[in-house]
């Protein structure tokens, strides 16, 4: 047991080196002017070894997405009995701005990040993708919970679009320059209104 959780930790601690590898290439020359080829030297690995942590490209710059599915998927599975799938949500949404987390979109010093991820096509096309795979988990881990597949299709669609609305949200305001410290203080009533509207729905909520 003791051999596989080091195993494991060296397996994560590998993956994250390529990523930050990555990372740093993409930064200095854009995402579409690297070739994994390159990372994989300057990683010290082989292409293959990069392709077995990462099968696409695309994923050594997104590369918290699996991260995001693992933790969501234990938000869900593991909330305290009687917490609603709407409240876990939004107790972890908050925990991961209060935690600075990269994946709460309002941290320092990411604007250039975003700013690769906007300008490629294949990046943005990726994020759509994880999208798709975000809501493709949830709807698995909350049909078996309560054993109605369509009832949680649109249940997780409602919960990813709030997810990603909250996200995106944070991200458009490190782009246009506004102070991170800033934006994480209104990110609070941010992440509060979109999931009393997901709790509430919308009645008749006038957009005039």
């Amino acid at each position: 047991m003791v051999r596989e959780g080091l195993r494991e930790r060296k397996k994560q601690a590998t993956r994250r080196m390529i990523a930050d590898v990555a990372t740093g290439m993409f930064v200095q020359r854009g995402f579409d002017n690297v070739t994994v080829a390159e990372i994989a030297e300057a990683a010290g690995v082989s292409k293959m070894t990069v392709f077995n942590y990462f099968p696409r490209k695309e994923d050594l710059f997104l590369d918290r997405h699996a991260d995001r599915l693992r933790e969501l998927e234990q938000v869900v599975r593991e909330r305290p009995a009687g917490e609603s799938v709407v409240a876990a949500m939004r107790r972890h949404q908050h925990e991961l701005l209060a935690a600075r987390h990269p994946l709460s979109g309002a941290i320092e010093g990411a604007r250039g990040f975003w700013l690769i991820l906007k300008s490629s096509r294949a990046l943005v096309t990726r994020t759509y993708e994880q999208e798709r795979e975000t809501r493709d988990m949830l709807t698995g881990v909350l049909a078996a919970e309560i054993g109605d597949r369509e009832r949680a299709a649109m249940v997780s669609a409602l919960l990813t679009a709030t997810l990603n609305t909250i996200f995106e949200h944070a991200v458009n305001r490190i782009l246009d320059g506004d102070d991170a410290d800033e934006v994480r203080r209104d990110q609070v009533g941010v992440i509060d209104r979109a999931f009393d509207l997901l709790e509430q729905g919308l009645g008749n909520l006038s957009v005039s």
